[in-house]
């Protein structure tokens, strides 16, 4: 009997706790940064396939506007957004550099999205969620150039790379290609882009579905010339937030849900498709 009422009040106070968490959030109680909207902080430009629809005249928004819900980021973004309570119109976008969005410090935003890999440096100062996207980092090269004919990462070690400050990329230049030229990098990925243009480096390193936009927009005859492997332990985008923000916990059960009933999975399908199948330099 006593058995039987100890496991009856543990149920009951499991299932108040339950309760206690998802009235935490519902939309009028979670804590935002501007009442009744939910800020969302992006880079700009904000580039495909992240970001797609282009931007409207007049727009402050370069290339692609995140507003209009096309591309994986934006997608992913107002799929969250909609699990939350929040309808279109009280969904708004912010701009703020790469860079600044896993600064220590007040946020402008409720989370940010762009591409930013989950670090335990980064997660020391700012609240990361849960996976919405696992990624591979790619090398992208001009066609013709020496590089394009090495096959393997031992063989890259001669060579001079380069990667946007602050990023995932960079770091796995320094620690796991470790070259014998010191890699340059650059404050903007566009300026990346423009040295591997000017052959100022010879071969650029960023995540593989930026890599397929590089080689496809931004920098004639170039190719993609592998996906280097997985770390140990993978790496993947999360959505960051201010350190210890509670709403994290409310986008993390916001994932579980659109990864549960399958809506990721499409979205992923839908704007990633194409960045796949590039061979794997070991």
């Amino acid at each position: 009997m006593r058995t039987s009422l100890i496991a009856t009040l543990a149920a009951l106070l499991a299932l108040g706790a339950a309760g206690t968490a998802a009235a935490a959030c519902t939309k009028d109680s979670l804590p935002l940064v501007n009442d009744g909207q939910l800020t969302i902080g992006t880079d700009n430009p904000a580039y495909p396939p992240w970001y797609g629809g282009g931007t409207a005249k007049g727009s402050s928004w370069k290339i692609n506007d995140p507003s209009n819900g096309k591309g994986f980021e934006s997608a992913v973004a107002y799929a969250v957004a909609k699990q939350l309570g929040f309808v279109r119109s009280e969904v708004s976008w912010t701009y703020t550099p790469f860079s600044r969005s896993f600064a220590p410090g007040k946020k402008a935003f409720d989370f940010d999205i762009n591409q930013i890999s989950y670090t335990p440096a980064r997660a020391k100062v700012v609240t990361f969620s849960a996976s919405y996207y696992d990624v591979n980092q790619a090398l992208v090269v001009v066609k013709g150039t020496k590089v394009a004919s090495v096959r393997s990462k031992r063989a890259l070690k001669g060579y001079k790379l380069g990667a946007q400050l602050g990023t995932t990329s960079y770091d796995y230049i320094v620690n796991s290609i470790k070259p014998t030229q010191k890699p340059s990098v650059f404050p903007s990925n566009a300026g990346a882009v423009q040295a591997l243009k000017n052959k100022q480096i010879d071969a650029l390193v960023v995540d593989l579905p930026t890599a397929f936009y590089v080689t496809a927009v931004q920098v004639p005859n170039s190719k993609i010339l592998g996906q280097f492997p997985a770390a140990a332990g993978g790496e993947h985008f999360g959505m960051v937030f201010a350190k210890g923000s509670p709403l994290a916990g409310c986008v993390n059960t916001a994932l579980r849900k659109l990864k549960a009933n399958g809506t990721l999975k499409k979205i992923q399908h839908q704007w990633l498709a194409k960045a796949t199948g590039a061979p794997i330099l070991r």
